[in-house]
């Protein structure tokens, strides 16, 4: 990722990008407060279409198909990816200092958080049932049903693109959420759709799962 990457940081330093140093520097005052918004906005757009576009059946076997190996999301799983993959998903977060201003420390900042906020979407804790923010909840549904939840921050481009799914109340539950009632429910549901998306694969879902409760109990 590193080989595609690069050359926007380099033109970054060379100064073809709108980075500023000092707030005072900014366009107008309070826009030094309005980049943060701005920039959550900007991206969650981008990148719900680029996740989305990722799970057309040309694209996603060959590039996307690696980071839904992890059913049940882990730390781990949020950066496991194809490289293109992972670029391709990166490319709006590169792309926003080239169209809008962005001071240098916020700039740094974002890219912290974003590391953040992407381990803790797949960290299996669910903590809110949140209808504005697509937290760990609703990207879980997302490895488990595949073609809902594909926003990144937010659940906005999701409902207003048709592809938004509720999380399971079951999944705020501990008692639930680690039944074997729900898991086998939860089993069942996902194979049949990753049989749809991905045909024939060698993985089983339902023994891995007896696997992993028996672990966890």
């Amino acid at each position: 990722m590193a080989v595609f990457t690069a050359p926007f940081f380099l033109l970054e330093v060379r100064g073809w990008g709108k980075l500023y140093d000092a707030p005072s520097d900014a366009p107008f005052a309070l826009y030094n407060l309005l980049q943060f918004p701005l920039f959550i906005l900007f991206t969650d757009l981008c990148i719900y279409w680029i996740h989305r576009g990722l799970h057309h059946p040309l694209m996603y076997k060959k590039l996307h198909k690696p980071h839904h190996k992890w059913i049940m999301p882990t730390p781990f799983a949020s950066h496991a990816f194809h490289p293109l993959d992972g670029f391709s998903q990166s490319l709006p977060y590169h792309l926003f200092p080239f169209i809008f201003p962005l001071q240098k420390i916020a700039y740094v900042a974002l890219f912290i958080f974003i590391n953040f906020w992407t381990v803790l979407i797949h960290d299996g804790e669910y903590v809110a049932n949140s209808n504005i923010l697509n937290g760990a909840a609703c990207h879980t549904m997302h490895h488990l049903y595949f073609n809902y939840n594909y926003g990144q921050f937010t659940t906005l481009w999701d409902r207003l693109g048709g592809s938004y799914r509720q999380p399971n109340d079951e999944l705020f539950s501990r008692e639930s959420k680690m039944s074997k009632v729900e898991w086998e429910r939860q089993t069942t549901e996902m194979e049949k759709l990753q049989k749809e998306v991905e045909g024939d694969d060698d993985r089983d879902y339902r023994s891995e799962s007896r696997r992993l409760q028996r672990k966890v109990l």
